[in-house]
């Protein structure tokens, strides 16, 4: 008999040690095997074997025909125990699927599409590819429009060619479509897309062959990719590196670009964060521990002559706003003329629904979640009311619920109330709006062939429109409040502005047809407006480092993010205190900040006290995590505080 140590790949097992069971036959480590947990059967990963055990050991269930999860794969998770703490069923959980499908299979051979005819590479470019030639990490910071894709392109085909595969990471799903088309043009049936929308049962099956594939792959997908089971990898690209979606937002609260360095280290791999605005911190780490800064400013498209330029609209200015209140005249004027040019005009609002308050002009009365107590937001095309927090849904009232008046205001205008306006003034516009309120058929990933070919003359939409696309035919893009994410009392709130406004900003000028951007704002005499539009990303970047290091923020120390939930703001308050009071004698070299009540006071009838934890080093941060009583969460490294 065999006994082996094995980690669970289920959330529902909460004890910090691997579990042991017994095998009448030799397990190698990273054996794929089905065990029981109480009276599931989940999988698992052998890890050791073990003498045999002083206690009673159940035997596995089954041990597939099937390769041994890879080595690498092994090390990380061993490894994400230890920086990213948390239970090992949950952080096991990401490298395995639900459950192996009943026939294993290869992957399926697609039909070879026309191979793209590449364009040849710019002078940047080229100086890029010359510098990457050892493993390590590359930050490659390449304007908006340089083609950081054609060097991503050009450097999977080198990995190929040495037979290793390679992961390219996206922050969302919506494009993946876009990447996957330009790779497949090149590599064909070598690329395999990977997220979380497809169904179990193409996950599980894509899981298994990937495990048992010998040939060299390309994964592109979503931060979960990178958990696939390859065993030979030669390049990871973290593309549009500086988005907050590479952030998990539960447990275990990983970056995904940490996690992707550690991987790219065990396998002696190439890793390259690609964005038009890296992330303060990791172009300040790059310069300290001497990692090659790759700089491209040089549009990759030929046709010089076709130039963008950007005019500012003041939103105070109503002069400005004859037609519509938030979208201005001369916006209005430019969607006009690239109709008549058959041209796509692209209108950016970081906001979702119609209208982001409801509150009656009488009494003051205002629409707010019974749970959460935050404003609800009105959705004009179902009239009702959402609380994007916890999803509570109610009737928009036709009278004001305190004081019965009629005079119930719906201001703060989303991204549904632009499509409504739009259409009215372009009836004969097609206009698509993309945001995370879309049905299935209506996201981005599903359209977005519709969308490049020009068919949607006019496109509406949140951050998702911010990332990456590229749209030959689009010739105006409209930022309908620039301010959005400017005044967030947050340390990353000028950090996050810069970017979002860059990229979008940044869907044109990009060669393909004369275009122009139209930002319209609060605040036109902004400094940070001033470096956004001048591409001064230098000035920008020693400002917001100034200010870190005086409040002391990231890069100058490492954050600690602590929650707690409770009934009661009075005993979530006491509990926060009797924690903090504990923490002031535990003789670690942290600063503690608070306890106050969490940005979101209260979510699902509970009410959120927070702490915030800063340290010079991040190991006094993981014995923080350890003192912790039950009942609280934390998120290490957070992108931000709210």
């Amino acid at each position: 008999m065999f006994y082996m140590e094995v980690l669970i790949a289920d959330a529902r097992y909460h004890g910090e040690e691997a579990l042991t069971y017994s095998s009448d036959q030799p397990l190698s480590v990273g054996a794929i095997i089905v065990v029981p947990l109480r009276s599931k059967q989940v999988l698992g990963v052998a890890i050791q074997e073990v003498p045999k055990p002083q206690f009673a050991v159940k035997p596995i269930t089954h041990n597939p025909e099937l390769p041994p999860l890879p080595s690498q794969s092994l090390q990380l998770i061993l490894w994400m125990r230890s920086y990213y703490p948390s239970p090992p069923g949950i952080l096991t959980q990401l490298f395995l699927p639900k459950q192996l499908p009943k026939k294993l299979t290869g992957l399926a051979a697609e039909g070879k599409s026309e191979s793209a005819i590449l364009p040849t590479f710019t002078k940047d470019q080229r100086r890029t590819l010359e510098a990457i030639k050892q493993p390590g990490t590359y930050l490659l910071h390449g304007e908006t429009g340089t083609g950081k894709t054609r060097v991503y392109i050009e450097l999977a085909r080198i990995s190929l060619n040495l037979g290793k595969s390679v992961i390219i990471l996206t922050p969302e799903i919506g494009l993946t479509s876009q990447l996957a088309n330009d790779f497949r043009h090149v590599f064909h049936d070598q690329v395999v897309v990977v997220h979380s929308r497809l169904t179990d049962a193409t996950r599980q099956r894509l899981w298994t062959a990937l495990l048992q594939q010998t040939e060299p792959v390309i994964i592109i997908g979503p931060r979960s990719a990178l958990f696939c089971p390859i065993s030979n990898i030669g390049l990871i690209v973290v593309d549009e590196a500086h988005e907050t979606a590479y952030k998990q937002d539960q447990a275990p609260y990983y970056h995904t670009s940490r996690v992707a360095s550690k991987l790219a280290e065990l396998h002696k791999a190439i890793i390259i964060l690609g964005s038009a605005t890296p992330l303060v911190t990791d172009y300040f780490m790059a310069i300290a521990k001497k990692r090659p800064i790759l700089r491209m400013q040089q549009i990759a498209s030929r046709k010089d002559s076709k130039k963008g330029q950007v005019s500012i609209v003041d939103l105070r200015d109503k002069t400005k706003f004859t037609q519509k209140p938030y979208v201005s005249d001369e916006l209005i004027g430019a969607i006009g003329e690239a109709l008549a040019r058959n041209e796509q005009s692209l209108l950016f609002l970081n906001r979702r629904g119609t209208a982001r308050i409801v509150f009656c002009e009488q009494c003051g009365w205002q629409a707010t979640c019974p749970s959460c107590d935050l404003p609800l937001v009105y959705h004009g095309d179902a009239h009702v009311m959402r609380c994007h927090t916890c999803e509570f849904k109610a009737r928009s009232p036709s009278s004001c619920p305190t004081c019965h008046n009629t005079s119930v205001i719906f201001k703060s205008i989303g991204t549904k109330a632009v499509v409504d306006d739009i259409s009215t003034m372009f009836p004969k516009a097609r206009v698509m709006r993309f945001d995370i309120d879309n049905k299935k058929s209506e996201r981005i990933e599903q359209n977005y062939e519709l969308v490049r070919s020009g068919k949607v003359d006019i496109i509406v939409g949140t951050q998702t429109l911010a990332k990456g696309l590229d749209l030959p035919k689009l010739s105006v893009v409209g930022v309908i409040i620039a301010d959005t994410s400017l005044y967030f009392p947050d340390f990353s709130a000028q950090e996050r502005t810069y970017q979002l406004l860059s990229q979008v900003i940044g869907r044109v000028g990009r060669g393909h047809r004369d275009s122009k951007a139209i930002v319209q704002t609060y605040a036109p005499e902004s400094p940070l407006l001033e470096a956004i539009l001048k591409k001064d990303w230098q000035s920008f970047y020693t400002q917001e480092l100034m200010e870190r290091k005086e409040f002391m923020f990231p890069p100058y120390c490492y954050l600690l993010k602590l929650t707690c939930r409770r009934a009661s703001q009075a005993t979530g308050e006491q509990a926060a205190k009797k924690f903090v009071q504990q923490l002031a004698t535990s003789n670690l070299r942290i600063r503690i900040e608070g306890p106050a009540p969490a940005f979101r006071e209260k979510i699902q009838n509970k009410y959120q006290w927070q702490i915030v934890i800063k340290a010079r080093s991040r190991d006094e941060l993981i014995k923080a995590i350890a003192l912790l009583p039950s009942g609280w969460s934390y998120d290490i490294d957070p992108m931000n505080l709210l």
